[in-house]
């Protein structure tokens, strides 16, 4: 199982309180993940990757055992730590402002 933590606001939308477990079939990438917790959740759909280009969304930011990894390649095998568990996917909303 993998454990994810949403931010608010999709946490909210997808009507869970807390964090957020799936089985995700096959190599366990930010791909399978999202796609996966996309099924699971269908009002989650476009929120975390556009519609049309399946990019993310630009205030969304993605962390593993304590490190961004919102820029590696969607396909990246995640670590060992969050296939068993241990460490979740983090999602944070980014702040914008000035």
């Amino acid at each position: 199982m993998i454990r994810i933590l949403l931010p608010y606001h999709l946490r909210n939308l997808a009507q869970v309180e807390d964090e957020i477990t799936l089985k995700v079939e096959g190599i366990v990438t930010l791909n399978s993940i999202i796609n996966s917790l996309v099924a699971e959740y269908p009002m989650l759909q476009g929120t975390i990757l556009n519609h049309l280009n399946q990019k993310r969304r630009p205030l969304l930011r993605f962390f593993v055992c304590g490190e961004d990894i919102t820029h590696d390649s969607m396909d990246t095998p995640l670590p060992d730590a969050v296939l068993n568990s241990t460490e979740p996917l983090i999602v944070v909303g980014a702040i914008a402002g000035g």
